[in-house]
């Protein structure tokens, strides 16, 4: 893992397992998205139209296998995904934000939860719910959670989503900082993680610099 500086730059692809999507509609939309006069609705707009450019990165290596198909003019063998149908797990409650998205992508995936909540004092997760689809082991899994801060509650996450017997899994977020990209790296170096942006640092309350604030109450407007 290399050093981290005070600040890492979007276009810095170099860190093992990170990719830092820095399409320019990504980065306008996470600048956006940071703007704190941003409605619950606008930011949860712009949230999904996110989710879903990020998803595309995410799932640009899926396997593919060419079957035939008649268009109006003739058949021909087209590629479509092979394999087991797709999982994605939201981690809840924020995770919900970039679920809708992913479905839009591929509406035949399943769908797994995990509920987990960050114990204010502690900064650790405290699990409340799990509940994943049948033959994991078999499936893609993508596992969604708009920030990665600390890395807690993305690696109690993945713990148990392994825990069910998944082997392909990648995590997807769209804000992450230093401290939670290297905890989770270290944690599962087999994980991928897709994101939007490496910020600063986190702040003495383990919210992200200069971050966007809690995604969960923007998103649900509890705040």
């Amino acid at each position: 893992m290399q050093p981290w500086g005070d600040m890492m730059n979007v276009n810095d692809q170099s860190i093992e397992g990170v990719t830092v999507v820095n399409h320019p509609l990504v980065q306008h939309k996470l600048s956006l998205m940071r703007r704190r006069e941003k409605s619950t609705a606008e930011f949860r707009a712009l949230l999904e139209e996110t989710a879903m450019l990020l998803g595309y990165e995410a799932m640009k290596d899926l396997p593919t296998e060419l079957r035939e198909i008649e268009t109006p003019i003739c058949k021909t063998n087209a590629p479509v995904l092979a394999g087991k149908k797709l999982c994605f797990v939201s981690i809840l409650r924020a995770g919900e934000g970039l679920l809708g998205a992913m479905l839009h992508l591929v509406p035949s995936a399943r769908v797994g939860h995990v509920g987990l909540y960050r114990d204010e004092e502690t900064l650790q997760p405290v699990e409340y719910l799990v509940k994943m689809p049948k033959d994991m082991a078999e499936r893609t899994v993508i596992a969604l959670d708009p920030m990665l801060a600390t890395g807690n509650s993305a690696i109690a996450a993945i713990d148990r989503i392994k825990e069910a017997g998944a082997r392909d899994v990648r995590f997807v977020c769209l804000l992450s900082a230093p401290p939670g990209v290297e905890n989770l790296r270290r944690a599962h170096p087999d994980v991928p993680i897709i994101t939007a942006a490496i910020d600063e640092k986190l702040n003495e309350n383990g919210f992200i610099v200069p971050g966007l604030g809690d995604a969960g109450d923007r998103l649900f407007g509890t705040k």
